[in-house]
Parts: structure tokens; C-alpha cells; sequence
């Protein structure tokens, strides 16, 4: 319970610090460009790598929450059993999915350290910005095993079998 609580404040806190800072990064971009200054030639790069962690740390939120889109025709018509072997197929895939992520994101990474690779606009090494994908995917791949582990646990609270997943 702590660790998740501990994973809530650290995901909450990447999504507000990197809205706030695209946000004055992308503003600042705007005056200096209509005050006649220039663009910053950054703020691209910048805004689109912390987009690229916000979104991961988004979908751990969302997996999290179970509030990733899906269909929910199959699950609906199915009896709880049979409900309950889907997610826990569904979920567990997902995990192992975003578990591949963090591999080939970390293999991506080094393969970016090892050849020198820098960022066009500020030169900076690409690989410090592409540690944002398997980082971010570590959380996703947490939530997921924890969803898969909480759905495996569900039990029928109702005469007729359906129940609500627990949020």
C-alpha cells in the first residue's frame, strides 16, 4: 500500500512539473517570437521530449485507474469466470508488453550512448532524452502487474456473479 502511494506521488509529481515547464517553456516561445526577439530553438525539442514522459506517465496513471480505452462488448456478455480469465489475460499481456518497452527502450538507449548521438537543436546527448521511455515504461509495467494481480483477485460480490471491478 505504501509502495503504490509512493508511485502515486512520484507520477503526479512528473505530470505537474513537466505541464508546468512546457507550458512557461512554450509561452516564453510565443512573447519572444511576437515581440520580435526570435524563436527559442529549443522549446521544440524541450516540449516534445517532456511530452514524451508526460504521456508515459499518463498511461501508468491510466493503467492505474483502469481508465484505458477499451471494448467492453466481450467482457459485458461474458459470465464473472470467464470476465475475470479475460482481464487477467488482458492486463498480464499488457504487462508484458510495456515490460518489452523497457527493454528495447533501455537497448535503444545505449545503442544512442554508444554511437553519440545529439539532439539538434541543443546539442545535447540524445540518449539522457531517450531514458524517458523505458523510465516511464517501469511505472507502466508496475501498474499493469498490479492490475492483473488485483483482478486476479476479484470475487463475485453479488447473487448473480457480475460485479464491479475494483477502482
Amino acid at each position: 500500500m505504501m509502495f503504490s502511494k509512493i508511485l502515486d506521488y512520484i507520477e503526479e509529481t512528473i505530470c505537474v512539473v513537466c505541464t508546468i515547464v512546457m507550458t512557461c517553456i512554450t509561452f516564453a516561445n510565443v512573447v519572444t517570437r511576437y515581440t520580435g526577439i526570435g524563436s527559442l530553438s529549443f522549446s521544440e525539442e524541450i516540449t516534445t521530449y517532456l511530452f514524451v514522459l508526460l504521456s508515459m506517465m499518463g498511461t501508468a496513471i491510466a493503467a492505474k485507474r483502469r481508465a484505458h480505452l477499451g471494448l467492453t462488448v466481450l467482457p459485458d456478455a461474458v459470465n464473472f469466470k470467464a470476465r475475470k480469465a479475460l482481464l487477467v489475460f488482458v492486463y498480464g499481456l499488457a504487462t508484458v508488453f510495456s515490460a518489452l518497452l523497457v527493454y528495447y527502450g533501455i537497448l535503444m538507449v545505449i545503442n544512442q550512448y554508444n554511437l553519440g548521438m545529439v539532439t539538434s537543436a541543443m546539442q545535447w546527448p540524445e540518449w539522457i532524452y531517450a531514458t524517458f521511455v523505458p523510465f516511464g515504461a517501469v511505472f507502466v509495467t508496475i501498474r499493469f502487474a498490479q492490475a492483473t494481480i488485483q483482478e486476479a483477485k476479484v470475487k463475485p460480490e453479488s447473487a448473480d456473479g457480475k460485479e464491479e471491478l475494483s477502482k
